[in-house]
């Protein structure tokens, strides 16, 4: 039997009493822990996850630096990691330009941004109390090194399983032979015995990734070129509406999970052979929301 994933768990509005049931039932289930994005306020479903369960290891998946000041951070964190018994990882990141053009942040460089910002957080620690070990959201090979340096962990969203070894080589050695340091992956993941439905949910949910250059040159430098050039020009030309089509079989089996529950547990584990030590399943369906995708993955692996 395949050991369970992660998941990963977004308080929506309307349903965050039931997000911690769903919470407390994932723990009971055997899950491998539970990581919260940034929408929904993660970071505070995460301080809500340190009453309503007890043993699982959770954190933010990521958290955008620009949105909070580091002491305000820092404070947060201290109470979720003191709350949990140290269960708690906060994990940080840049996120998108997008999200920067909405909210109105003004952003800098992504390396000496998340530098500055966990020396900040850790240097309150004497104000707030003990911190968790933070976890940098990472793509590409200069934001591995970083946090091989800085922190103490990685994760990537929607990474490319056969390129996984590449980036993982970026890691200082005492981060890759460290078993605490943790290696992580956000992949979206739908279960149906309907594969080309399931691999259709993929491809909507994925479209909004393929859309941002990062994660264009990210797929580029793993193999794909072909198909993000293509997608760049569909966009250049007005014609998203083609991007799902663009999208390759093999791109798509390369960074989600689709198909019936039997395949799905085997991707879990050729991703753990392929190196990453905590899978973060990103579960949709193809029959309902959020609530239904989970019934359908804790079904899937019992």
């Amino acid at each position: 039997m395949t050991g369970k994933p992660a998941v990963s768990l977004v308080a929506v509005a309307g349903r965050r009493r039931a997000t911690l049931e769903l919470a407390a039932r994932l723990e009971r289930e055997g899950f491998a822990g539970i990581y919260c994005p940034s929408p929904g306020d993660g970071l505070a479903l995460c301080e809500a996850l340190a009453l309503a369960t007890h043993e699982i290891p959770f954190g933010t998946s990521i958290a955008n630096i620009y949105t909070r000041h580091p002491f305000d951070y820092a404070q947060t964190a201290a109470v979720i990691h003191e709350l949990s018994g140290g269960r708690f990882r906060f994990g940080i990141g840049v996120s998108h330009g997008p999200t920067h053009e909405r909210l109105g942040l003004h952003a800098g460089k992504p390396l000496e941004d998340i530098r500055k910002f966990v020396a900040e957080v850790q240097g309150y620690a004497a104000q707030v109390g003990a911190l968790p070990p933070i976890t940098l959201a990472t793509l590409r090979g200069r934001m591995v090194e970083l946090a091989g340096e800085i922190a103490r962990g990685a994760v990537w969203a929607n990474g490319a399983r056969s390129h996984m070894a590449v980036s993982l080589d970026r890691l200082p050695a005492p981060a890759r032979t460290d078993p605490s340091f943790f290696i992580g992956d956000m992949v979206p993941t739908c279960i149906d015995d309907d594969r080309a439905a399931a691999a259709a949910v993929m491809r909507k949910t994925l479209v909004s990734y393929v859309r941002l250059p990062n994660y264009q040159n990210y797929w580029i430098e793993a193999g794909y070129e072909a198909e993000m050039l293509a997608i760049r020009r569909a966009i250049a030309a007005g014609e998203t509406g083609r991007i799902p089509e663009l999208m390759s079989d093999r791109w798509l089996r390369d960074v989600s999970l689709f198909g019936s529950a039997a395949e799905v547990r085997e991707g879990v584990e050729a991703w753990l052979a392929a190196g990453v030590r905590t899978l973060i399943v990103v579960p949709s369906s193809t029959r309902g929301g959020q609530m239904v995708a989970f019934d359908e993955l804790i079904t899937g692996f019992r």
